[in-house]
């Protein structure tokens, strides 16, 4: 197996088989999506998110996200636990620094987060992983804006300041490592217009990390796959749609259903130079 040819289909009966139980420590504004997501593709979603024991509700599960979306100083705590506790049983993390670069806190917490715990996966968007590299970003709220055209040399970066495999999303998503980055060409626009597709590719992420033994292949995977399923939702493969709400309900279906779709990304992912 090499990092240009995933083969989705495997990848998609390996989570099935596994069944992975995965503890989701996230926002308060997408954690019902977030659930439902790890159970479309063939996890156990439990969200626990209190300090007394989270530790130990991860220490039994397979994988561990920690998404700062709506974070509170209790919450920034019991981030902390549940990632010390995914990292001392080797349960693989995957941390969501939502908008850090926004503010000071979000950024100190993210910087906790990324340099207190060892991450397996860190997923944002442009803005959030320049910001996490060093470099310029400009984070309105939660959401990147401005332009970013070096944007597989900040992921190295930061795969390289974190130690972890970095899924950077936008129009194009990169899967860095610190010596590699990949363009993974799938996806469609309507997806950046349901509040949560991020928060859910997170939690994608942590459910076939928990699944498969390769880190990279794990983020390869599940990036290509995210946005085929987003792909199909679009063209009415799952159903017609009128708008974003309905668009959700059909890309749902389509992550419940991708994985007897025959899903093809052939010539899709494409390693990069940098």
């Amino acid at each position: 197996m090499t990092a240009l040819d995933v083969p989705l289909e495997a990848a998609l009966s390996t989570v099935l088989e596994a069944t992975p139980l995965v503890n989701s420590v996230t926002n308060e504004v997408t954690v019902n999506d977030v659930a439902n997501i790890t159970l479309h593709w063939g996890g156990l979603p439990v969200m626990s998110d209190d300090e007394r024991e989270v530790a130990d509700m991860v220490a039994i599960a397979d994988g561990c996200l920690l998404n700062m979306g709506t974070v509170s100083a209790t919450g920034e705590e019991t981030m902390l636990t549940a990632g010390e506790a995914a990292n001392d049983t080797g349960v693989p993390l995957v941390v969501d620094p939502v908008g850090v670069g926004a503010t000071p806190t979000r950024t100190r917490v993210a910087d906790r987060l990324v340099t207190d715990l060892d991450v397996d996966v860190l997923n944002g968007n442009y803005g959030e992983i320049s910001a996490i590299a060093g470099d310029d970003a400009e984070v309105r709220g939660v959401e990147s804006v401005g332009e970013y055209g070096d944007i597989a040399v900040s992921a190295i970066a930061c795969a390289r300041k974190t130690g972890a495999v970095v899924v950077a999303s936008g129009e194009t998503d990169i899967v860095a490592t610190e010596e590699e980055a990949f363009e993974i060409h799938t996806g469609h626009p309507m997806m950046g217009n349901v509040v949560g597709t991020g928060c859910m590719q997170g939690v994608t992420l942590a459910v076939f990390a928990a699944a498969m033994g390769d880190t990279l292949q794990a983020a390869l995977s599940a990036t290509a796959s995210y946005g085929l399923a987003g792909e199909l939702a679009a063209d009415g493969s799952f159903g017609e749609y009128h708008g974003p709400a309905s668009y959700k309900i059909a890309f749902l279906d389509a992550v419940a259903g991708l994985a007897d779709a025959a899903p093809d990304v052939t010539g899709r992912i494409e390693r990069i130079e940098v």
